[in-house]
């Protein structure tokens, strides 16, 4: 899947983002709405000279939600990316460095009790700001991986994320354009009413996909 998605598309070049903070920040926003809605938010934010974590901790809440208007959800997203805030101040001192040095494993379940976080953003945030080795799993994903027969309909997060973590090495390079690739797919050909025809993964597929379904489906 990956090197036939990587001959058709290229590379991702992502996460898009000038610094740590600001992927972070991204990984926030992008919940349950499109990357260009971020973009937009993450460029008010630079215009307004507030990436950083101590311009944004300063920064009242009602201004932050004006700033990132068009990611949606705005005054649930500026309320959810204070809680990080308050939790990097509280235990880290405001320093991304300091945050990002931590244990992954224990990084990890520091942020997922930050309420507003979860498993994709956490995740999110340990591969493209920290580099750590963690494989994301989003929506996109998970339509492509059931369509394709791999998973099943209920399948967790978790069972998800051990199925590409089980079966690659521990790259973060890879994962990270594993991911984008998959997300790329998902946005422009396997959507809700889905563009298979012109889908890279098609043809490539089709050849081995029962043998995979019955291979993964047996375990997730």
């Amino acid at each position: 899947m990956y090197r036939t998605m990587e001959r058709a598309l290229g590379p991702q070049g992502w996460w898009p983002g000038q610094t740590r903070f600001e992927v972070i920040v991204g990984a926030i926003l992008t919940q349950n709405t499109a990357w260009t809605n971020v973009a937009r938010a993450i460029a008010n934010l630079r215009r307004a000279h507030v990436l950083s974590p101590q311009a944004l901790a300063a920064l009242p809440t009602s201004r932050l939600a004006r700033l990132v208007r068009s990611s949606g959800y705005y005054r649930t997203k500026a309320r959810r990316v204070k809680r990080f805030l308050r939790f990097l101040q509280a235990r880290y001192r405001l320093d991304l460095s300091r945050m990002l040095a931590e244990r992954p494993s224990s990084l990890r379940k520091e942020l997922l009790a930050v309420p507003g976080i979860g498993p994709e953003t956490a995740d999110s945030i340990l591969l493209y700001a920290g580099n750590v080795p963690i494989f994301v799993v989003d929506a996109y994903t998970r339509r492509i991986l059931q369509r394709h027969g791999l998973i099943r309909p209920d399948a967790t997060y978790d069972a998800m994320q051990a199925l590409f973590m089980g079966n690659l090495p521990p790259d973060a390079s890879l994962y990270n354009e594993y991911h984008a690739l998959l997300v790329a797919v998902g946005k422009d050909f396997c959507r809700p009413v889905p563009h298979c025809e012109d889908c890279p993964l098609r043809c490539d597929l089709e050849h081995y996909r029962p043998a995979a379904a019955g291979r993964f489906l047996s375990t997730i």
